[in-house]
């Protein structure tokens, strides 16, 4: 029986996407983009004056990004929801969005009582997987094609910006040429802001000793200032003292542990594309290749995240050095 000749139909896509791409690179030729750590002003007047005497607040880029993840998260709560109740009417077969929430749930739950037990289970896992695809949908919704390329014109001195170019009506688009004007994005990526990640950090640090308090009462804080062997033996006593000292210098450090974490690797990224892009110009396929890199790194540390606070918990949960024998 002679089998019947593939078309490798895949192959002529990407041949074509890869040519448009570098007439489009011809016509509309790339700028190296500016790189900055700070999310972009969008509008230079603030939004509060003075707030708590911390300073003014202003509507930065990360703002708007921080809505949408949230309006997209309802709405996909609302429709798994409805998926759900559906199949409850029907044949208790859930489909489409409800099966693959109902997947990721059940997955992220295994993976929550695998590590901290069955008796802490329920207390812990609402955390992490709440943490875990918030920072999933954070870190894959800045990969949506107009994100930190689309947005308002500001103007700076001439020489340090680029000229423009009309487009249609009101918008335009900057050239290579020095000028006087640098985009402000709509939209960037809230995982590059150090806010949120810290925000992140200090919420789950936080939760962390609520859990251990939950879990070993004001005994927890033996954890930290431990005096049980001071006055039997001086020398051990005041190491465990030390060692609880210790403790608690990490405990505090873990909030920039998370901070920086995530924020690190997801604006490394940026860096990483930006260069990439503006190195080869008019050939596309490779900054391509590195986005499909990009949505790797924000899966995995998405996961590290919520996985780290998973763990942390579940540590808190047990006893340790005396107490943890006792409990054995």
């Amino acid at each position: 029986m002679e089998t019947p000749k593939r078309t490798p139909w895949r192959r002529w896509i990407v041949l074509v996407l890869m040519i448009a791409g570098f007439i489009l690179g011809g016509i509309y030729v790339p700028i190296q983009p500016e790189i900055v750590v700070a999310a972009e002003k969008i509008t230079y007047e603030p939004l509060i004056e003075n707030f708590l005497g911390l300073g003014p607040i202003y509507f930065v880029n990360t703002l708007p990004t921080l809505a949408v993840t949230l309006i997209l998260l309802i709405v996909i709560a609302y429709a798994t929801n409805r998926s759900i109740k559906k199949s409850e009417r029907t044949d208790l077969v859930p489909r489409g969005i409800g099966n693959l929430m109902e997947a990721l749930v059940e997955m992220l739950y295994n993976l929550t009582e695998g590590s901290a037990g069955a008796k802490w289970a329920r207390a812990i896992f609402p955390w992490f997987a709440t943490i875990m695809i918030y920072v999933l949908f954070a870190n894959l919704l800045k990969l949506v094609p107009g994100f930190e390329s689309i947005g308002v014109l500001h103007h700076v001195e001439p020489g340090e910006g680029h000229a423009k170019a009309a487009l249609f009506g009101n918008w335009y688009m900057l050239t290579p040429e020095h000028g006087e004007y640098i985009l402000a994005p709509f939209f960037r990526g809230i995982s590059v802001d150090l806010n949120f990640t810290a925000a992140l950090a200090i919420i789950a640090v936080v939760m962390i000793q609520v859990i251990g308090f939950r879990a070993q009462g004001i005994g927890y804080l033996s954890k930290f200032f431990n005096t049980r062997r001071m006055f039997k033996v001086p020398f051990f006593g005041a190491m465990d003292f030390l060692v609880g000292l210790l403790e608690l210098i990490s405990e505090v450090s873990k909030i920039l542990s998370f901070a920086f974490r995530l924020f690190g690797n997801m604006f490394a990224g940026i860096v990483l594309v930006a260069i990439v892009a503006g190195l080869l110009g008019k050939i596309s396929i490779l900054p391509a290749m590195v986005m499909m890199f990009e949505l790797f790194v924000g899966i995995i540390q998405a996961f590290v995240f919520g996985m780290l606070t998973m763990v942390f918990m579940a540590q808190a949960t047990q006893g340790h050095g005396e107490e943890h024998a006792e409990g054995h």
